[in-house]
């Protein structure tokens, strides 16, 4: 699970004191923005001229998150809606994956209608994953040096006002740092790049209620 950008994201985006992530709705999307990011890594998800996503290959990843991205761009969509469609079923599935691997302990709500409780196993994990990202923001080296997969959670991570990673401070100070990591998502694809660096605005729009599916 390494390699696995969702899952890396969802962890990012967790509190236990929340029992869940800070803020689900908000982490609905990081989720699958951090899936396409990974698709495009592996080669799976390219950009057209017309900025429109397209598939390479046909062989299935394994991952119900990836696999479910891979169908929805297989109809021809733009990234900024792949971002926004059948968000709520991939954070559910990334839950469900996390749980499964005994990352995540599962406990009954507290509720008739509540949600149920999630907590991280080993707060080692998170602990370790918030390293490699401050590492990533607060090192002095070229960006081009920092893993890709690295400068991806940094990106979103900043785009999605996760505090725990990338606090108020260290937005503003390394704000320059942070958009050059943004910006190495254009090199897999622009299209890509614009819909993360307008993560905030989308996320409001699905608070709103104006989000999709």
């Amino acid at each position: 699970m390494n390699d696995d950008l969702a899952c890396l994201m969802y962890l990012l985006a967790h509190d236990d004191a929340a029992e869940g992530p800070y803020d689900r709705s908000r982490t609905q999307l990081l989720v699958r923005a951090a899936a396409l990011v990974d698709l495009a890594l592996r080669g799976r998800l390219e950009e057209d001229g017309g900025g429109t996503v397209t598939v390479s290959g046909a062989q299935p990843t394994g991952d119900p998150v990836l696999d479910g991205v891979l169908r929805d761009a297989a109809a021809g969509r733009g990234w900024k809606r792949l971002v926004r469609r059948h968000r709520k079923q991939a954070l559910t599935q990334v839950e469900d994956r996390l749980a499964a691997a005994g990352v995540l302990t599962v406990k009954a709500p507290r509720t008739r209608f509540g949600t149920r409780r999630l907590t991280v196993s080993d707060p080692a994990v998170p602990a370790a994953l918030r390293a490699r990202v401050s590492a990533a923001l607060h090192g002095d080296g070229p960006v081009t040096e920092i893993p890709a997969a690295d400068a991806a959670l940094l990106a979103l991570a900043a785009a999605g006002r996760i505090r725990s990673a990338v606090s108020r401070k260290d937005h503003k100070t390394f704000r320059a740092r942070i958009d050059a990591c943004t910006g190495c998502l254009g090199a897999l694809a622009p299209g890509l790049e614009k819909a993360v660096r307008t993560l905030p605005t989308t996320m409001i729009a699905a608070q709103g209620g104006m989000g999709g599916s």
